[in-house]
């Protein structure tokens, strides 16, 4: 879809991006040590610790990804705010006081506060820097995503613009800046997010005239002519005279008893309606018409779907084998929710900010506060798929942008605040990752592993090196994987950091035979098994490759259900193997 910038979307746009960097410089002042810059001196309070958390987990996935598979499947997308939700109940009673406990900088502390091993720091920092970068291609694509719209540019221009301002907030100021900047934009996403919800059960439903752009086409195409040129059902890609853009879809096509109009709706309510009424929902023929020219045409198809079976698991291709018969084909389902519960409490830029408060009992107080946030904005996100889904304003080429454009349908103004803070959440997002990845190089590798004697000044200056180069790494990852969507791609740095990470956590918490070889062993299997498995995946080889996806040679995407036991197998065999020996 087309999408022209306004001037009032560029002015809020500007006056966000502003204010976080006038705020990472003011607190740039206070990075001159090691402990401020990686860990803000652990002297953040925690409540605002506690948002700054929803702000740091609530990535693009959640915000975009998520509300755009709702948006094109229905309740399929809800599941991953299910997953997202149950993990924290881990972090809350396994990892937040005890990682509080043993740690001072990074996630590599807590494994390595017994045996103080080289070995352990080489593989925890490994670990940490393999999982961030899996993490940051999901952001970095949701920010190319939003920056498409918003002012215009391309997606990798747009990459490239957020990984140029979030280098700038973290070479700046660290983990100080990271902190205020992910409580604010926790804080306007959740607000900004409500609003827009009440936007949405205020509208409620209504049923289109017979012949508007909601449901006047069955199909729209996309064809990509052999020199590069896009045709849009048959026309020149843009605006104006003899050009095309797609028309915006998504629409309630029948309402219970007849009606045309609902008018304002409660919760429960629009929800009800919803059950009762039939909806279009659109896709992608995985077909794709090559012709005789070179062109490759993509055809979008709708087709209309019960209320009911809307509210319902299953339309996605992620969770089509929720309704099959065989077990087996249950499997990816099960393996990511899997992977949710065990990875929330295993990323690294999560870890690393149970070292930014005082205590124990403020790691598990920003713990509560945090869950309460995040559940909140979950709930959220379901009323604004759905009204994505229903209001009209879908792009059936991108379900990233589903919740933009829904904003856009109520006013320039709503879809510039949105944007806006959901850019602002990716760069908070994207700050904590590369923080976390900093301090594993600086703290883990040189200096834990290496054994380099640094300054407090040099480690600094070190981390922010660092931090430009994994921004580069970024930035390249989020313009290689643009089609894909971001929460999917979440779902897999998820299963990395749960099959590296939570196993050695976890058994060296609670069961005292644990030895350093059993942790570096099991760091080191999860991750490569996980990461091996996802690479040979079908939807790696489809979106990744651009090979058959009949070729992989994993029975399914998601690894978690094999590779996290796994994982946990290993760091057991190996530390009664070298039991005797540590």
């Amino acid at each position: 879809m087309i999408h022209e910038p306004s001037p009032t979307a560029i002015v809020i746009f500007l006056a966000f991006v502003g204010f976080t960097l006038g705020l990472s410089f003011w607190f740039g002042r206070k990075a001159k040590s090691a402990q401020n810059y990686f860990a803000a001196g652990g002297q953040i309070h925690w409540f605002v610790n506690g948002v700054a958390f929803a702000g740091d987990y609530l990535s693009a996935a959640s915000f975009l990804g998520i509300c755009g598979m709702i948006a094109f499947y229905g309740y399929d997308g809800f599941l991953y705010s299910i997953g997202y939700l149950a993990g924290w109940i881990v972090a809350l009673f396994v990892v937040a006081e005890p990682l509080k406990r043993l740690g001072k900088y990074t996630f590599a502390d807590a494994l390595d506060a017994k045996f103080q091993s080289r070995g352990i720091k080489l593989a925890a920092g490994i670990s940490t820097l393999v999982v961030s970068l899996f993490y940051l291609i999901p952001q970095m694509v949701g920010a190319g995503a939003l920056v498409k719209p918003l002012l215009g540019f391309s997606h990798a221009t747009g990459v490239c613009l957020v990984g140029a301002v979030v280098m700038l907030i973290v070479v700046t100021a660290g983990m100080v800046s990271t902190t205020y900047v992910q409580f604010l934009k926790g804080s306007l996403l959740v607000v900004f997010s409500t609003i827009l919800t009440v936007a949405i059960l205020n509208r409620g439903f209504t049923v289109p005239e017979a012949g508007a752009p909601q449901v006047r086409l069955d199909r729209q195409t996309m064809t990509i002519t052999k020199d590069g040129q896009k045709l849009v059902n048959g026309k020149p890609w843009g605006k104006g005279e003899g050009q095309a853009d797609f028309n915006p879809v998504g629409s309630v096509v029948s309402l219970p008893d007849g009606a045309k109009s609902t008018g304002p709706l409660g919760p429960l309510e629009f929800l009800r309606t919803l059950e009762k009424s039939t909806v279009l929902l659109w896709a992608e023929d995985k077909n794709k018409i090559t012709g005789t020219d070179g062109s490759v045409t993509t055809v979008y198809y709708s087709k209309p779907v019960s209320g009911a079976d809307v509210l319902v698991p299953g339309n996605s291709p992620t969770f089509s084998g929720l309704r099959a018969p065989e077990f087996s084909k249950k499997l990816n389902f099960i393996s990511l929710m899997l992977a949710l519960f065990f990875g929330t409490a295993s990323l690294p830029h999560i870890l690393i900010r149970y070292y930014t408060v005082k205590d124990q009992a403020a790691a598990r107080k920003s713990t509560v506060v945090g869950i309460a946030s995040i559940g909140f904005f979950y709930v959220l996100t379901l009323y604004i798929g759905l009204g994505a889904m229903t209001g009209g304003s879908l792009d059936v080429t991108n379900s990233n942008m589903a919740a933009p454009l829904l904003a856009q349908s109520f006013g320039e103004f709503l879809f510039a605040c949105i944007s806006a803070i959901a850019f602002t959440t990716v760069l908070g997002t994207v700050a904590g990752l590369i923080v976390a990845a900093a301090g594993a190089i600086v703290h883990d590798l040189l200096s834990g592993f290496l054994q380099l004697e640094m300054t407090d000044h040099e480690k600094v200056r070190v981390g922010r090196i660092g931090a430009v180069f994994v921004g580069i790494a970024a930035i390249i990852l989020g313009i290689l994987f643009e089609k894909m969507n971001v929460t999917f791609l979440v779902g897999w740095a998820f299963s990395v950091a749960a099959s590296a990470n939570m196993p050695s956590l976890a058994m060296l918490l609670f069961w005292k035979g644990t030895t350093r070889e059993g942790i570096i062993a099991g760091i080191l299997v999860g991750m490569v098994s996980s990461l091996a498995w996802v690479l040979l995946s079908a939807d790696a080889f489809k979106d990744v490759y651009g090979l058959s996806p009949d070729q992989a040679l994993v029975p399914f995407s998601q690894p978690g259900i094999v590779t996290i036991p796994l994982g946990f197998a290993t760091v057991i065999i190996a530390s009664l193997l070298t039991k005797k020996k540590s």
